[in-house]
């Protein structure tokens, strides 16, 4: 009998949930992108989690979602105003089993929902092929310092389908 996938789920962000995004956000940098950034790079991306509370206000601040696995957070997704991804980040103990795409979908949806035509990312290197594959187009790319270190990025944006007026979603 063939093995059934874990049990997925999204919820809205808790302020309680910050140390553990926090943890998600740190170890999604250190052990996902060493193929695309150095580690000096790494650790300055990762500097922005160090203040637990600036970290979780900025969350507060913004529509976002946190995926769970048994009620635990293995991943977090916030939107931006009605129509950009800020920030996409899953732990790496369940990178490439959905859990990215729960989140997008998620996003994807509340920003049609709040009337968005179409949905932008500022995606890094390792990030870029997923998002192409959600039909996300490359618009041009950037070089953002953060604290001290630069870093390449993309920006893509991807046209949201409006669900049609009295259309089951």
């Amino acid at each position: 009998m063939g093995q059934s996938l874990p049990n997925y789920a999204l919820r809205p962000f808790l302020a309680a949930d910050t140390p553990v995004l926090a943890a998600i956000f740190a170890a999604a940098i250190e052990e996902l992108t060493g193929d695309d950034y150095s580690e000096a790079q790494q650790e300055a991306w990762a500097a922005a989690a160090e203040d637990e509370e600036q970290f979780g206000q900025k969350l507060a601040s913004e529509l976002t979602l946190i995926a769970t696995l048994q009620n635990s957070p293995v991943g977090f997704a916030s939107l931006k105003g009605a129509d950009r991804i800020d920030m996409l980040y899953v732990h790496p103990s369940v990178a490439g089993q959905g859990v990215g795409a729960l989140l997008c979908d998620g996003l994807e949806k509340l920003a049609a929902g709040r009337g968005a035509k179409s949905l932008t990312v500022d995606a890094s290197d390792n990030a870029a092929e997923f998002f192409s594959k959600r039909g996300y187009v490359a618009k041009q790319r950037n070089t953002v310092t953060v604290n001290g270190e630069w870093l390449a990025n993309t920006t893509m944006q991807k046209t949201l389908v409006a669900a049609a007026p009295g259309a089951p979603s």
